[in-house]
Parts: C-alpha cells; sequence; structure tokens
C-alpha cells in the first residue's frame, strides 16, 4: 500500500473501567499524560513520523502542516451545514490561530466560504461596482459619508453591510437609527433602487457566506478573532459573495483596532489584497489610524449626525478626510477618474454643491426614512441625560485608550454584548478633543448622552480613565499609514 493512501485509526476507548475517575468525564486519550501531554498525542506523534499523515485535519494543522484544498473544502462545508460539531471546529480554529496558515490555505478558505452560500448577482447594475469594507473601529462612520458621495458622482454603490456586537452598532445599527428606515431589501427590490437612485445599503443575508457566520461566532467564543488568516478570509469571503467588482478596504491601526501594532495591520491588508488577486478581483487597502476615535461622535444616532455635518460642509476633520481617501479610491476603481486626486476633487465638489446630502437623503426616502433629518438632527433619537464634561487640568491630549472609549459607549447601551440585546440609538458621546490638542481645566472633554445619571456617571470616569492629558506637547497622531495594492506597500506614515 501507498504511503499516501494508509489511514491512522484511533481508539479513544470511552469507557475504561480501570480509571473510571478519569475516563467519566472525557476520553482516555485525552487525559494528561506527566503532566504536559495528553495519551493521545504519543500515538498521533508515531503515527506522523512514520508518514501515515491522514490522521485527521485538527491533528495536521495541530502539527503545523498546510491543509488541501479538499481538506479546506470539507472543514468549511461542514461549518456550513453544521455537520461539523462546534467542539471540533472551535479546535481548528485554535491550530490556525497558533500555527497560521499560507496564502494559498488561505485563498481557499476565503474561496470556499465564499462559495458556502449564494452569490450575489449584480450584473443588471450598469457600470462598475465598488464596494468598501472596514475592519472596525470607533466614531467610523465614514459608509454614511462616502456612500452617497461616490454615488454622487456617478459611481453605483450596491453595499451589504453587517451589525455591530461590541462598541457601537454598526452601519445598519446606525441607520437604523433614523426614524422609518429599513434596511431589509429583498435581492429584487435593492437592484431596483440602485438602478433607480444610484444607491442602496442593506443588511447582508444569512444566505451569503453562511460558514463564516458560523466560524464568526465560534471565533468570537474561543479568543481566536485575532487570527490574520481568519480575519482575512472572513472579511473577504463576504466581500466576494456581495458581487462586487473592486474592493476597497479601511484597515484600522491602532488601540481601538483588531490589529493593534501597525506592522499587523499591513500584514493584514497585505494578505487581503493577495487573497483579492489570486480570486480576480482588485482590491485596494488603506491602513488608517485608530488611536483615537475617528469621528468626534461615538453612538449611533450621534454618528449619523457626525455623517450629515460632514456632508452638509459643517465639519472638517479626520472623519472627512478618511471618507475621501476611500472615496477616492472607489472613483479610481470604478474608472471614473484616473487618480486619487481627481476624485478627491469630485468629492468636495459633491459637498460643496450638496449633491452628496441629496443622495443621502433619496436612499433615506428610498428606504422608508424620514429624510428631513438632514435638516432637522431633533428627529433622530434623543437621550435623557445630556451632561457636558470638562478637562479638570490643564495640558496636551497625549494619548487615548480607543478600546476602552468604544466599552464605554457600549456600557452605556450604544452597542451590543451580546447579539440579541437592544441598542439604545440615542446613548453615546461627544468627544471634541483630539490627541496633541492643548487643553485647560474648562475646556469640554465631551459631552455624555445617556439614559439616567448613574449610567452617565459612570460612562464620564471611564472616559476620563481612557485619555491621558500630559504637560508637554504631543504630535497630532498620524491619520493614514499606507496604500496596499498588488504593486506593493506605499508606506505614508
Amino acid at each position: 500500500m501507498r504511503k499516501q493512501e494508509v489511514m491512522g485509526l484511533l481508539f479513544s476507548n470511552m469507557h475504561d473501567d480501570s480509571v473510571r475517575e478519569l475516563t467519566a468525564g472525557r476520553a482516555l486519550g485525552s487525559v494528561p499524560f506527566g503532566g504536559r501531554y495528553r495519551l493521545i498525542d504519543f500515538a498521533l506523534s508515531n503515527m506522523v513520523n512514520a508518514g501515515i499523515s491522514k490522521v485527521g485535519i485538527i491533528t495536521k494543522k495541530k502539527l503545523g502542516q498546510a491543509l488541501t484544498p479538499e481538506e479546506i473544502a470539507y472543514f468549511v462545508h461542514g461549518a456550513a451545514n453544521r455537520s461539523i460539531a462546534d467542539y471540533q471546529l472551535a479546535a481548528l480554529l485554535m491550530a490556525i490561530r497558533l500555527n497560521g496558515m499560507t496564502p494559498e490555505e488561505t485563498k481557499e478558505l476565503t474561496l470556499a466560504m465564499a462559495h458556502s452560500g449564494e452569490i450575489a448577482d449584480l450584473s443588471r447594475i450598469p457600470g462598475v461596482k465598488v464596494d468598501k469594507h472596514s475592519t472596525g473601529g470607533v466614531g467610523d462612520t465614514t459608509t454614511l459619508i462616502l456612500a452617497p458621495l461616490v454615488a454622487a458622482c456617478g459611481v453605483p454603490v450596491a453595499k451589504m453591510s453587517g451589525r455591530g456586537l461590541g462598541h457601537t452598532g454598526g452601519t445598519l445599527d446606525k441607520l437604523e437609527s433614523i426614524p422609518g428606515l429599513t434596511v431589509d431589501l429583498s435581492e429584487e427590490d435593492f437592484i431596483a433602487q440602485v438602478q433607480r437612485i444610484g444607491l442602496a445599503v442593506i443588511g447582508q443575508t444569512k444566505a451569503l457566506a453562511p460558514a463564516d457566520g458560523t466560524l464568526y461566532a465560534l471565533r468570537d467564543v474561543t479568543s481566536t478573532v485575532d487570527s490574520l488568516p481568519l480575519i482575512a478570509s472572513s472579511i473577504m469571503s463576504k466581500k466576494l459573495a456581495s458581487g462586487a467588482d473592486a474592493i476597497v478596504l479601511d484597515v484600522k491601526t491602532g488601540s481601538g483596532a483588531i490589529m493593534q501594532d501597525l506592522e499587523g495591520s499591513i500584514a493584514l491588508g497585505k494578505a487581503m489584497v493577495e487573497i483579492g488577486a489570486l480570486a480576480g478581483k482588485p482590491v485596494t487597502a488603506l491602513v488608517t489610524g485608530m488611536a483615537q476615535p475617528l469621528g468626534t461622535h461615538v453612538g449611533n444616532a450621534l454618528e449619523v449626525k457626525d455623517a450629515i455635518d460632514v456632508l452638509q460642509g459643517r465639519t472638517q476633520g479626520d472623519l472627512k478626510e478618511v471618507s475621501l481617501l476611500l472615496g477616492s479610491q472607489m472613483l479610481v476603481c470604478a474608472g471614473r477618474v484616473k487618480t486619487p486626486e481627481e476624485g478627491r476633487v469630485l468629492l468636495e465638489q459633491a459637498i460643496a454643491n450638496g449633491a452628496g446630502l441629496r443622495k443621502f437623503q433619496e436612499m433615506i426616502a428610498a428606504q422608508g426614512g424620514d429624510p428631513r433629518v438632514c435638516e432637522d438632527l431633533s428627529l433622530l433619537p434623543q437621550a435623557a441625560v445630556k451632561r457636558a464634561v470638562r478637562c479638570g487640568r490643564a495640558g496636551y491630549v497625549a494619548a487615548m485608550d480607543t478600546q476602552a472609549l468604544g466599552l464605554a459607549a457600549q456600557a452605556m447601551g450604544a452597542g451590543r454584548m451580546r447579539k440579541e440585546d437592544k441598542l439604545d440609538y440615542s446613548v453615546g458621546f461627544v468627544l471634541p478633543v483630539r490627541i496633541g490638542d492643548r487643553v485647560e481645566e474648562d475646556t469640554e472633554l465631551c459631552t455624555l448622552y445617556a439614559r439616567n445619571d448613574a449610567e452617565a456617571q459612570q460612562a464620564e470616569a471611564a472616559i476620563r480613565a481612557a485619555i491621558t492629558i500630559q504637560g508637554s506637547p504631543v504630535p497630532p497622531a498620524p491619520l493614514c499609514y499606507a496604500i496596499i495594492t498588488r504593486e506593493g506597500v506605499q508606506r505614508l506614515a
């Protein structure tokens, strides 16, 4: 028998009578030996050393070996139809977290997850469809700004977004804070709306990349969220399944990002760009800062207000700048302009002449919402308690723990701790200070919007603890660190 055709069989001896106390709650094979190894590890090691390789996908990845496309397809299929038990899926996820995956493995995992369900067909929408995705952050409201701006420049935006779990809500939650607006459109209505007005933002259906839904939930409870190949394949599988012709990625770095160090964030961006190239999709990634909230408003209705302020031309700052950076790349990918600089000019014009705001109003009305919110912000949900908080000391804003700020908003009711949690769209805070700013004792540190005084007091303490003020000046936090394409990495900071 040829070596590669040999399969090893292991008997766990679950009901061993001689060591009943040890095996009552686990298989004999999982009993520790010498305080370090499981009994089964010796058999597995011997089999692998003897050239018997097909001892199981989990064991193979545990030993640092690359999985074949067939093995990955089996794993993903089992996750999608729930034929593989959660504990086995979790074991493989941890093995991947510890030992990583090759670029080829990551590509195969991405494609398998993308094809585990339906692939959206956007071919009936004329023009190049460009999708944008952010790896998440606090005060990140760019979709509500750049989607109508890009659409106002003549590029159709057919976007499927998700909800947030943690910090504040996702794009869908922010949109649903607008009275009457629905993000639950049928595929036919979705496509018809984009054909009619050039813009729609809806919820991603469970039929798209269902395997990712299963694995994403398990990653959240198994401490495997920060695995680069798992992050990259999760994001890109949904993007590929969404049917876009090109993809622009916003990869966050800093204290409020999934990948908090710059090199890890660049590596994640490179991995996703490479997956796109292998899958035949143009992908551009920008690595942007999350050392502080992107916008000054944190909380669902508050972030809608922040987006409207940008579209009305009332607000400058990082939120607007990142939206323009991403939007410019989307226009380049769509062939609308040749350079990002040309794209920026068009987007700035769409703000100045009100075309972007009108497009946002069109979308709100088309999806059942009240477009008057763009002119009358009082129509948005209003919190019961409003409290201004002063700095209390003079100096310079030196640092922010952005994750802690996000958790403060979550504790107020702006984000979910569990999927079934109901959000309070009205709560959150406005944080006008930025890293590098000079502040005085009476400078407004933030304004809290809370359900009650107790939660406002708790949020104030958390926000104060998350912001460092020191006596000496510090430089402003960088905004964009790198642009990543198939040609390589262009470092900007």
